[in-house]
C-alpha cells in the first residue's frame, strides 16, 4: 500500500470521520446501505478502538488488510481489530452485515465469558458453510433489534452478539502473543482502553494508568496520539461521556444522581465538564436527544 500509516483516516465507522452515531455500545446495518452510496467501495481506513464484523452472507467482496487483498467468494465473517487498515469492494448483488463492537462492550462480553476474546485481536477470515442457516437468522435478529426501540432492547442485543461471539470464539481458539513492535503497541493500548473501562468512574490519572500498564506517561500518551489520534485523558474523558450520554437518555437519574454516579464530588463540575466536551448542558442534550433534535 503506498499511503503511508498517518495518511490513513480513522473513522468512527466506516467512512465516517464524526464522533460514534449512536449512544448504544454498537452499530449493526446492512452491508448495502452504506456501500451503494460509495459505488460499492469502501477505501482503506482504520478505526481507533472499534472491532468490526463483516459477515458476507451473498456476493462478493474483495477485502483489503493491510494493503493485501483477498477474495471472499462464499459466505464468510471477516473480523478486523481497531487501528487495522482496512478496506472493501463488494458486488453489487452483495447481501451481509456489518457488525461493529466498541472497546466497552467487548469487555463486557470478556468479563461475561471469564476469557480474553482473542479471536478479535487479530484479523481472520471465517468461512461459513452449512453454518449460514444459523448466522443469516442471527445478524437479521441483531439488525431488526437494533433499527428498533422494543422493551429491553439492551439486554436482547447484547444477549444476540453473545451468541455470536460464542460462534466465532469457537472457530479459532488458538491465542496469539504480540510479537512485531506494532502488535506490542496494539496490546497495550487494549490494555489501557480495559483499564479505562475498569476504572473511568475513579478519576484516575494517566500516570496511574500508566504506571498500571508499565510505561510512563510519556510513553502512553505518545502510544495513545499515534494509534487513535487523542491524548490518554481525551480517551478517559470519552468513556466518561459516553456513560453520562447512556445515562441521561435512558434513566431519568437526576444529574446531580448522575454526577456522583460518575465520580464527580460536585454536580456543578460535573456540568461544567459535560458542556465542555459536548457543548451541552446535560439538561439540554437530555432535552433535545429525547425530542428527537440531536445526535447522540
Amino acid at each position: 500500500m503506498k499511503t503511508g500509516l498517518t495518511n490513513i483516516p480513522v473513522f468512527k465507522l466506516y467512512g465516517e470521520s464524526q464522533t460514534w452515531p449512536t449512544s448504544d455500545l454498537l452499530h449493526c446495518e446492512s452491508i448495502p446501505k452504506r456501500s451503494s452510496l460509495h459505488h460499492w467501495e469502501i477505501k482503506p481506513h482504520r478505526h481507533a478502538d472499534l472491532f468490526q464484523l463483516l459477515y458476507v452472507q451473498r456476493g462478493q467482496a474483495v477485502v483489503e488488510i493491510e494493503g493485501k487483498r483477498s477474495d471472499v467468494l462464499e459466505a464468510a465473517i471477516q473480523v478486523v481489530p481497531p487501528m487495522t487498515v482496512h478496506g472493501f469492494h463488494f458486488s453489487e448483488n452483495v447481501e451481509g452485515y456489518v457488525l461493529t463492537l466498541s472497546a466497552p462492550l467487548v469487555a463486557r462480553l470478556e468479563a461475561q465469558m471469564g476469557a480474553p476474546l482473542t479471536v478479535l485481536a487479530s484479523t481472520g477470515c471465517y468461512p461459513v458453510g452449512r453454518e449460514r442457516r444459523y448466522l443469516t437468522p442471527l445478524f437479521t435478529a441483531l439488525h431488526h433489534e437494533y433499527l428498533n426501540s422494543a422493551p429491553s432492547r439492551d439486554l436482547q442485543l447484547h444477549s444476540l452478539v453473545s451468541v455470536l461471539m460464542v460462534w466465532i470464539s469457537r472457530q479459532r481458539q488458538m491465542k496469539t502473543s504480540p510479537g512485531n513492535l506494532g502488535e506490542r503497541n496494539q496490546h497495550m493500548l487494549g490494555h489501557f482502553i480495559k483499564l479505562i473501562e475498569q476504572h473511568y468512574r475513579e478519576h484516575l490519572s494517566v500516570d496511574t494508568f500508566a504506571h498500571r500498564i508499565g510505561l510512563s506517561n510519556v510513553h502512553l500518551n505518545t502510544l495513545c496520539r499515534e494509534l487513535t489520534g487523542q491524548t490518554a485523558l481525551q480517551m478517559i474523558h470519552q468513556r466518561v461521556m459516553l456513560e453520562a450520554k447512556r445515562s441521561l437518555i435512558y434513566t431519568n437519574m437526576s444529574i446531580s444522581h448522575l454526577s456522583d454516579h460518575l465520580g464527580f464530588s460536585d454536580p456543578t463540575y460535573f456540568s461544567r465538564f459535560f458542556r465542555r466536551l459536548s457543548g451541552q448542558t446535560p439538561n439540554a442534550f437530555r432535552h433535545a436527544a429525547r425530542h428527537g433534535d440531536s445526535e447522540t
